[in-house]
């Protein structure tokens, strides 16, 4: 099912959570469609978003495109956050162009998952996002397996115990 934010319903997950991103609301960019792993999202450029060279800065482009994911990504409920992305650069876009961000599941497997945003003017493609995402434990957990403080409720589970080693997990 594809919810939008003009339904006289329930708030869903992901339209609680961009209601509260003011940085994202505040550059203009609107939540066209959402369902579950999925998410569209739309943002003029405006004068205030082009660099030296007259075309979008990338961050702009990227910040679109993160929001889409971010979307996406918490449509099933739990909080969930970025674990890293990267963005290739496709063609340029310019003051007055009106981009769309389409977010798509492709895998979730426990607590992490995998999500590709094509953003678009038009038909045409300007840039391609891909953003890997790890859901927040319910009970806030522990800061991270490292030990180092890493994120504040996640949890980095992709240090395993080599037999005859101690680790934090295992003492």
């Amino acid at each position: 099912m594809v919810g939008t934010v003009s339904q006289a319903t329930e708030q869903t997950s992901t339209e609680a959570m961009f209601s509260a991103d003011e940085a994202s609301r505040g550059l203009g960019i609107e939540l066209v469609e959402h369902g579950e792993g999925t998410a569209v999202l739309r943002m003029i450029v405006t004068p205030a978003m082009v660099n030296g060279h007259r075309i979008a800065h990338g961050g702009f482009l990227f910040l679109l495109a993160d929001t889409a994911f971010a979307c996406a990504c918490n449509s099933h409920g739990p909080v969930t956050v970025a674990a890293g992305a990267d963005i290739v650069f496709v063609a340029p876009a310019r003051e007055g162009d009106v981009l769309v961000a389409r977010a798509e599941e492709r895998a979730r497997y426990g607590r992490s998952g995998i999500y590709d945003v094509s953003v678009r003017r038009g038909e045409e493609l300007i840039a391609e996002f891909r953003g890997r995402s790890r859901s927040v434990r319910a009970d806030g957990g522990e800061q991270g397996a490292r030990g180092d403080g890493g994120s504040p409720g996640v949890r980095d589970d992709t240090a395993r115990e080599t037999p005859g080693t101690t680790t934090k997990e295992s003492r």
